[in-house]
């Protein structure tokens, strides 16, 4: 393999890392991309290409810890405010979609729609009004509290990256 020029991946092999990381944090918030085991790909690339010297494997393997950490955060966030708020199965998969269809419109859409997913899919399983307007609150409020700890365990990861590598 003398004919492959390793220093000419270099660039393209960060570039991808450094836009896996910026597609990870665009992950934190749209439920249809794993945004924090995303962002953990683009730092591995980045301390692979490195040889694991600034940024060594035992670095990588707490980073890992921490994007597991943030998956089952926003699984339990999400599962837990809904269920506190008397939500059901049906009132968990409507916030769900409302959350994807949401994503069309803009910030109103991914702050309403769990709202009004939730409503709807609460009213389907044949409760009132009122039940169903608290478990949409329920939904709405576990959505925000698993995306805000998604987005801050993103951020903490690429801080201890930053400092692993500059330290």
């Amino acid at each position: 393999m003398e004919w492959l020029n390793w220093e000419l991946l270099k660039i393209p092999g960060w570039i991808v890392a450094v836009l896996l990381v910026i597609i990870g944090f665009a992950g934190t918030v749209l439920p249809a991309l794993p945004g924090v085991p995303i962002i953990l790909v683009g730092l591995l690339l980045m301390a692979w290409m490195d040889g694991f010297t600034a940024v060594t494997a035992g670095t990588m393997l707490w980073l890992g810890v921490l994007a597991l950490l943030s998956v089952v955060i926003d699984f339990l966030a999400t599962a837990e405010g809904a269920r506190r708020f008397g939500a059901g199965r049906l009132a968990i998969l409507g916030a769900t979609l409302g959350l994807l269809i949401g994503l069309f419109f803009g910030l109103a859409g991914i702050l309403f729609g769990p709202f009004l997913g939730a409503v709807a899919g609460h009213l389907l399983g044949k409760a009132n009004l009122d039940e169903s307007m608290r478990a949409g609150v329920g939904a709405s409020i576990g959505v925000v509290i698993g995306t805000a700890s998604k987005m801050i365990i993103g951020a903490i990861m690429l801080v201890w990256f930053t400092l692993a590598w500059w330290l």
